[in-house]
């Protein structure tokens, strides 16, 4: 099965059930959910879900029977040897290990104890290790190689907890939301306090999985993870999308200028300077300007950082009076970079995929080039030297 991309909309909040009543919606089987305890070694827990609807948005909600071991409250350290001990693949084990620290983490330095002295109160049961190691292992089962979510939503008013009435998002939350630095979007309805939306569980997961992005991808399987309130401000969901990546985007600032009195030497020179000075491309095209003049016009992509730099060395190095900006968008295919061992030396080589096969294969000309001067052997061979070494690496 090739690796997919999931996007998940955060329209209704996040929770560790809710991303894997999502997983199981686009589907995830809850007999492998079962097994993920199973391997656990934790006796008479199960998971079961169910198909219901919120706000008319009809997804699947995920129960755990906990029979009774609810009410026994865990150290993060206690956990941490659960997982330890499991029959897991040790990549769940050490994802799942790295998330759970983060919560005590977050939750030591919101209470000042030692996180190996601290009992946790509403996180500390079995429910948050399960939560937490079924997602990851629904991750892996369903071969997500890459993990992107929405802005998550703040939430308004308070939340009841074992501690006592605290504001929403709850300290440990925000804790985990600023270390991770997760943008926030406002609750769906202002001025109507929505209570918690984002769990610590849910917020945990999802800054240690993904990136807060929304990709370009086409859609194989989506599903709906439902929470388990039905408000009727908003509906209580969390969407995910699954399938394939295609070409990202990204905004990038465009600058030209006309220049119809100067030397094909300083131009060159100044498209040299340009991309050394960090400009993603810089190119000139033949133009007739005004009077039927013969002119360049000098062409450059920047990044908006690198803006203001860029425009500097064009109004140092050229005379123009005058710089034209807009931002465009670039679609970017997906690249790696890597280094070939072959028989006549060592050459970079770009490798462009789409849908993850390989479809280009470019070597670094001036590495080849430099070989076939000292080596005395056609450039045309040395780069297909490189391409047979890159496609069977």
């Amino acid at each position: 099965m090739s690796p997919k991309l999931a996007y998940f909309n955060c329209l209704g909040g996040v929770s560790g059930d809710m991303i894997l009543g999502s997983m199981v919606d686009a589907g995830l089987k809850t007999e492998f959910l079962n097994s993920v305890i199973a391997d656990l070694k934790l006796d008479n827990i199960s998971i079961d879900s169910v198909k219901d609807n919120r706000q008319g948005v009809v997804g699947t909600k995920i129960k755990i029977e906990m029979n009774g071991q609810e009410d026994h409250r865990y150290k993060i350290r206690d956990f941490l040897y659960k997982l330890e001990k499991s029959n897991l693949a040790d990549d769940i084990v050490k994802k799942s290990q790295d998330i759970l620290q983060c919560i005590g983490d977050a939750e030591s330095e919101i209470h000042n104890i030692g996180v190996d002295q601290l009992v946790l109160h509403e996180l500390g049961s079995l429910d948050t290790l399960i939560d937490v190691t079924s997602c990851v292992a629904g991750m892996y089962e369903l071969n997500l190689e890459s993990v992107y979510s929405s802005p998550l939503p703040t939430g308004s008013g308070t939340v009841n907890t074992e501690h006592g009435v605290t504001t929403v998002p709850a300290p440990v939350t925000m804790s985990i939301l600023s270390k991770f630095n997760v943008p926030l979007k406002p609750p769906p309805k202002q001025g109507i306090d929505t209570g918690e939306m984002v769990t610590p569980t849910g917020a945990v997961l999802l800054s240690s999985l993904a990136k807060f992005d929304q990709p370009y991808m086409t859609v194989d399987k989506w599903g709906y993870g439902l929470g388990s309130r039905n408000p009727e401000s908003y509906p209580n969901v969390l969407g995910l999308l699954i399938g394939q990546q295609e070409s990202q985007s990204e905004s990038l600032i465009l600058l030209e200028t006309n220049i119809d009195d100067s030397t094909p030497e300083i131009l060159s020179y100044v498209v040299d300077r340009l991309i050394s000075s960090g400009a993603l491309d810089a190119w000139t095209t033949p133009i007739n300007m005004k009077k039927n003049r013969n002119g360049v016009l000098l062409s450059v992509l920047s990044t908006q950082d690198l803006d203001d730099r860029l425009r500097g060395i064009i109004n140092r190095e050229t005379t123009t009076f005058g710089i034209r900006s807009q931002m465009v968008k670039r679609f970017a295919s997906k690249r790696e970079n890597i280094v070939v061992a072959t028989e006549i030396g060592n050459i970079p080589v770009k490798l462009k995929y789409k849908n993850n096969e390989l479809v280009t294969v470019s070597p670094e000309y001036e590495v080849c080039r430099k070989i076939a001067m000292e080596r005395q052997i056609p450039l045309k061979d040395v780069m297909e030297i490189a391409r047979y070494h890159a496609k069977n690496n």
